[in-house]
């Protein structure tokens, strides 16, 4: 079975940028996280099994590291091209 991919794009306190980033590469089912601008301070790319893992992870994890405020999810539906290379 295919795991599912998430882009999450995480609000923070500003002063916990430091903490809340280590905390969220710590995680095993965390595969990148990125500082950014923009709307939201932090993009995390996580994996899970389906949507309601994702949830549990999402709920049981993630939002309880201290410093989050709010996370915005995005299902990889498709990947139409990665690392350069088109995807067939």
């Amino acid at each position: 079975m295919s795991k599912i991919r998430v882009i999450l794009n995480i609000t923070i306190e500003s002063r916990d940028l430091d903490d809340v980033s280590k905390a969220l590469a710590e995680l095993p089912e965390v595969a990148d996280v990125y500082e950014v601008t923009g709307e939201s301070d932090i993009v995390a790319i996580v994996e899970a099994d389906d949507v309601v893992d994702f949830r549990n992870m999402l709920k049981n994890k993630i939002l309880k590291i201290d410093g989050v405020k709010t996370t915005v999810s995005s299902v990889i539906m498709y990947i139409h091209k990665k690392d350069g290379e088109s995807v067939d």
